[in-house]
C-alpha cells in the first residue's frame, strides 16, 4: 500500500519502473525483427520442403515405379534402384556408429570423470578441432590411409574404394559431436550424485558407470540421435572413398563399393550438363532429398519424444 500511494504522489517514478515510451518503442522493434527472424526461418523451411515435394511429385509421375526396384541406382540409364542407395546409407551409418559411439561416450567419460582441469582445458578443444576438419580431407584420409591400411589387410581382395572405409571415415567424422554432447551432458549431472555414490564406497568407474551415465541418458541419446543425423547426411567421405560415382549396383557387403543418398545426389548433380541422361534424372535429386528429409524428420522426432520421456530434472 505504502509502494502504491509513493507511486501516486511520483510519477516521475512510474515512469522510472514502467519505461519511457522511446524505451517502449525499441522494445516492439527489436520483438518485431526477432519475431521476423523466426518466421524467416519457418518459411525457408516450408519453401524448401514444398520444392522437394513437387520435384518428387513430377519424379514419381515421369517413372515407371517397377524402376525403383531396379537391382542398381543409374539414373541416367533410368535405373532408380531405391533399395541400393537406402542399404548404402544404413550400412555406412551403421559402420559409423560402430566407432564413434564406444570411442565417443569414452572419450565423454574420461574428461567429465577422470580427467584434471588442465588435461581438459587441452584435450577437448583438440578433441572439437577434429570436427572442423573438412569432410573431404577426411574422404582422402580414408581412401589413402584406411582402405589400404585397415581395409584390405581385413580382406585382401578389397578394390580400393569401398563402404567400410567410407563408414570409418564417416565414424572419425562422428566422434567429436558425440564425445561433446555426451561430456556436456555428464558435466550437468548433479555432483551431489557422485558423492553420494563415494559415500557409499563405490569406487570411481562404479560411479561413472551405474550413477553418472544413467543420469545422463537423455543428453546422450540426444549425442547419438545427432551423431546418427550427421552419418546420414554426410556426402564428401562417402563420394570419395565408397566409389560407385557413376551409379552402384545393389549390395550389403562393406568391402564392395556402394553409394549413399546424398552421395548419389552430389554424382548426380556436379556440374551443369551432367544430369543429362534419362527424363526423370534431374528430378530424381527431389525425390532423394525428400527421402533424406523425411528420413532426418522422423529420427529427430523419436529421438525428442525419447529424450522427453528420460529426461530428469534435479
Amino acid at each position: 500500500m505504502q509502494s502504491g500511494a509513493s507511486l501516486r504522489r511520483d510519477p516521475s517514478l512510474a515512469t522510472a519502473l514502467g519505461g519511457t515510451a522511446a524505451r517502449h518503442r525499441r522494445e516492439r522493434v527489436i520483438g518485431a525483427v526477432l519475431l521476423s527472424a523466426a518466421l524467416l526461418t519457418v518459411v525457408v523451411s516450408t519453401l524448401i520442403i514444398v520444392s522437394l515435394f513437387g520435384g518428387a511429385v513430377d519424379f514419381i509421375r515421369q517413372i515407371d515405379l517397377g524402376t525403383l526396384l531396379a537391382d542398381g541406382w543409374y539414373p541416367r540409364r533410368g535405373e532408380f534402384g531405391l533399395m541400393t542407395l537406402v542399404a548404402g546409407s544404413l550400412l555406412v551409418t551403421g559402420i559409423a556408429l560402430l566407432l564413434a559411439v564406444p570411442v565417443g561416450l569414452l572419450s565423454a567419460i574420461y574428461l567429465s570423470e577422470y580427467a584434471s582441469r588442465r588435461v581438459r582445458r587441452i584435450v577437448k578443444p583438440i578433441l572439437e578441432v577434429l570436427a572442423g576438419i573438412p569432410s573431404v580431407v577426411l574422404g582422402f584420409f580414408a581412401l589413402t590411409f584406411i582402405s589400404p591400411v585397415f581395409v584390405q589387410r581385413l580382406n585382401p581382395g578389397t578394390a580400393d574404394f569401398n563402404l567400410l572405409a567410407a563408414g570409418l571415415g564417416v565414424g572419425i567424422l562422428t566422434i567429436p559431436l558425440i564425445a561433446s554432447v555426451s561430456e556436456d551432458s555428464m558435466r550437468a549431472v548433479p555432483a551431489a550424485l557422485r558423492e553420494a555414490s563415494y559415500g557409499l564406497g563405490a569406487r570411481r568407474l562404479t560411479t561413472s558407470l551405474r550413477i553418472v551415465v544413467p543420469a545422463a541418458t537423455s543428453g546422450i541419446v540426444a549425442a547419438v540421435i545427432l551423431g546418427i543425423s550427421r552419418a546420414i547426411g554426410e556426402t564428401m567421405v562417402v563420394a570419395v572413398a565408397a566409389g560407385g560415382s557413376g551409379g552402384a549396383k545393389f549390395t550389403v557387403d562393406p568391402f564392395r563399393q556402394g553409394q549413399t543418398i546424398t552421395a548419389a545426389m552430389a554424382s548426380l548433380a556436379t556440374g551443369t550438363d551432367n544430369v543429362a541422361g534419362a527424363t526423370a534424372a534431374f528430378q530424381s535429386l527431389f525425390f532423394l532429398g525428400l527421402m533424406l528429409f523425411i528420413m532426418t524428420f522422423v529420427l529427430n522426432q523419436l529421438g525428442d519424444i525419447f529424450v522427453r520421456r528420460t529426461r530428469q530434472q534435479y
